[in-house]
């Protein structure tokens, strides 16, 4: 079994409608800000190394070190094989500052996107507006509905009620 299953093997076990679901999540979230805490003071570091290294630099257990790595792949620079890595697979933690910051937008991380440290990285200005432009890009719009008289969308000429809808 891959690191990765395991991880969520073990994460998804935990039913958040329970006390002990609720508090491992609660735990893991701790967990995670602190890691974003030390890789946003030190966004120049090149955190690299493999699985187990990187783990131990960060002081966790190297399960929770790949749900870690899970969660922050999509906003990487190369992102790391995470469905077939094992403890000696080579890592890389560098990240798009803007690609993170709209990442943890999109998750509903709050904890994460308004930690202190982004101060430093990206202005108050380039904040709210990635802020905007990810909370625009879930947003549906739903286009003007075509008339039963109207020309038909389909570019044919015909009414609507004689062409695409006539069945409608």
């Amino acid at each position: 079994m891959s690191l990765l299953q395991e991880w969520r093997d073990h994460a998804y076990s935990h039913d958040m409608q329970n006390r002990a679901g609720q508090l491992f999540w609660a735990n893991y979230f701790n967990v995670e800000k602190e890691f974003y805490i030390k890789l946003l003071s030190n966004p120049d570091k090149v955190w690299e190394g493999s699985v187990a290294s990187l783990a131990k630099e960060f002081d966790v257990d190297v399960r929770t070190f790949v749900g870690f790595l899970d969660g922050i792949n999509d906003s990487l620079i190369t992102p790391n094989p995470v469905e077939d890595m094992d403890q000696d697979t080579k890592v890389s933690l560098a990240f798009d500052k803007e690609k993170l910051y709209y990442n943890m937008v999109a998750n509903k991380a709050e904890w994460l996107y308004e930690l202190e440290q982004w101060d430093d990285l990206l202005s108050e200005e380039r904040r709210k507006e990635l802020y905007r432009e990810q909370k625009s890009s879930s947003t549906v719009v739903k286009g003007k509905k075509v008339g039963r008289n109207d020309p038909c969308p389909c570019g044919s000429g015909k009414k609507y009620k004689k062409c695409c809808g006539v069945n409608a």
